[in-house]
């Protein structure tokens, strides 16, 4: 079994510019006068950028080695559509392409997985889109104590016959197998300890991720968990609802380190955030930001390589007003299934960006 992917889907398209900030860039000052980070708010990680300080919290993570930032993350012909990019990078797909497994779903292709609890992915919020397809079983789960009702509720069909007919017979196996994937996943929820440590309960996130660690620490054999922070479409007064934003993440993500650490299960996990596209770089008249292009995710967890991985885009060098991608999302991915599961998937790439940042 190889390690688990933790996703989470920063919804709404994060401002890159003010999270992993190129504080040292006049351009920055220029083109957001009125909302770029002061560089005494920001954090510095080199002489270059430098984190926002309401990610503080996860300065741990960084001086221990296991928080990677991939910088300049995006893909050729952007689409700034909420839907169609959260579309595109779900299903690993080019922008003139439309795929309807999830990319999580197509490094398993071809794949064994070991039957386990009849679970291979979870998903504690609305999009399953990256689990999407025959080679995953997954449930999408969105709170703890009500599916461990709705599992103790369910009642099989053993004793429905199919008539001889192949359709129903068909149907009647499938539901005994989520019904029994369901109630195996249940035994071992009720079964797994609460974490050490209580995450913060400002935002849904902390309740994802509790849930998260329950599964992860009553080592339930998933592949993948995807958990969910909404918020990021900030178009008007963006500085204090983004703070906000970035502060529940940090502090949701270190708690969620510490809390696997004390189970002996950070090395057994890889962390991986990811929003449908960055903001552009100009500020726009009513201080915030519209649909951009490129911007950097984080990776972390016991067996990541920290540090600054791919180019930060050159604000220099604009597209229309966007950035322009250093490292293609599919790259990230094809070093995620490389490093998580030992999968060689390039995902359409010819040849995927070797980025390191898993061992």
């Amino acid at each position: 079994m190889g390690r688990i992917l933790l996703l989470i889907e920063l919804k709404g398209g994060n401002d890159g510019l003010n999270t992993v900030i190129p504080y040292a860039d006049p351009k920055y000052r220029e083109l957001r006068p009125g909302i770029g980070v002061a560089r005494d708010h920001t954090i510095h990680l080199d002489e270059k950028v430098g984190l926002h300080n309401k990610l503080e919290p996860l300065m741990e993570s960084w001086k221990a080695g296991d928080l990677a930032i991939v910088q300049g993350v995006g893909y050729p012909y952007p689409n700034r559509s909420h839907f169609r990019s959260i579309e595109i990078w779900d299903t690993a797909s080019a922008s003139n392409q439309t795929l309807s497994e999830g990319w999580i779903a197509q490094a398993f292709k071809g794949a064994v997985l070991p039957r386990g609890v009849g679970v291979d992915s979870i998903v504690v919020d609305t999009n399953a889109l990256p689990s999407t397809g025959p080679e995953l079983r997954t449930i999408v789960m969105q709170d703890a104590e009500n599916f461990l009702r709705q599992a103790h509720a369910l009642k099989d069909a053993g004793g429905i016959n199919d008539g001889g007919n192949p359709a129903l017979r068909h149907l009647l196996a499938v539901r005994h197998e989520i019904n029994a994937a369901a109630k195996g996943l249940a035994d071992k929820l009720r079964a797994a300890a609460a974490p050490v440590e209580a995450y913060p309960q400002e935002v849904l996130l902390g309740r994802q991720f509790e849930l998260a660690t329950r599964v992860i620490t009553a080592r339930v054999p998933v592949v993948a968990i995807k958990a969910a922070l909404g918020g990021f479409d900030t178009h008007a007064n963006q500085v204090q609802p983004h703070e906000r934003l970035l502060g529940f993440l940090a502090a949701n993500l270190a708690t969620l380190r510490r809390n696997l650490i004390a189970a002996d299960r950070w090395n057994d996990v890889v962390l991986m955030t990811y929003s449908e596209f960055g903001r552009r770089v100009k500020q726009n008249a009513s201080g915030g930001t519209d649909h951009g292009t490129a911007a950097p995710l984080f990776v972390m967890g016991g067996g990541v390589k920290g540090g600054l991985h791919g180019a930060y885009p050159a604000l220099s060098d604009l597209t229309d007003g966007d950035l322009k991608h250093t490292v293609d999302f599919r790259s990230v991915f094809a070093t995620v299934a490389q490093g998580c599961w030992g999968q060689q998937r390039d995902f359409g790439l010819r040849q995927p960006q070797k980025l390191g940042f898993l061992s």
